[in-house]
C-alpha cells in the first residue's frame, strides 16, 4: 500500500509561482511512474504532468507547457510539481497519484491507469 500527501498549495496573485510537493511512503518509490492531476469545479480530471519511475521520462500538458514543471527526488520519496507565471485557469484542487510499474521509463496520463491518490490540494489563482 502507498500513501501520497500532497502539500504547497494556497492562494497566489496571477503571474506568481507555487510549487506542490507530493510524498510517498513506501520503500520503492522509484518503481512507482507519478502524475500530477487537476480538477476545477465542473470540470472532469485532467493530466497537467507525468514522470516515470527514474525521472527521465516526463510529460506535461500543452495548457501548461513552459510554466510547468515535474520532478521527484527518488530518495525523499517526493515528487513536485513547479508552476511559474499561473494564471487564474490554472485554479482547481491537485491531485499527485501513482501507479507501479517494472518500466522505469513508464508513465501515463491517463486517470484510470492510476492506483494511488492523494488527498488533494487547493489552488486559487486570483487578484
Amino acid at each position: 500500500q502507498v500513501q501520497l500527501v500532497e502539500s504547497g498549495g494556497g492562494l497566489v496573485q496571477p503571474g506568481g509561482s507555487l510549487r506542490l510537493s507530493c510524498a510517498a511512503s513506501g520503500r520503492t518509490f522509484s518503481s512507482f511512474a507519478m502524475g500530477w492531476f487537476r480538477q476545477a469545479p465542473g470540470k472532469g480530471r485532467e493530466c497537467v504532468a507525468a514522470i516515470s519511475g527514474r525521472g527521465r521520462d516526463t510529460y506535461t500538458s500543452d495548457s501548461v507547457k513552459g510554466r510547468f514543471t515535474i520532478s521527484r527526488d527518488n530518495a525523499r520519496n517526493t515528487v513536485y510539481l513547479q508552476m511559474n507565471t499561473l494564471k487564474p485557469e490554472d485554479t482547481a484542487v491537485y491531485y499527485c497519484a501513482g501507479v507501479h510499474s517494472v518500466y522505469g521509463t513508464y508513465y501515463s496520463t491517463t486517470t484510470s491507469d492510476y492506483d494511488y491518490w492523494g488527498q488533494g490540494t487547493q489552488v486559487t489563482v486570483s487578484s
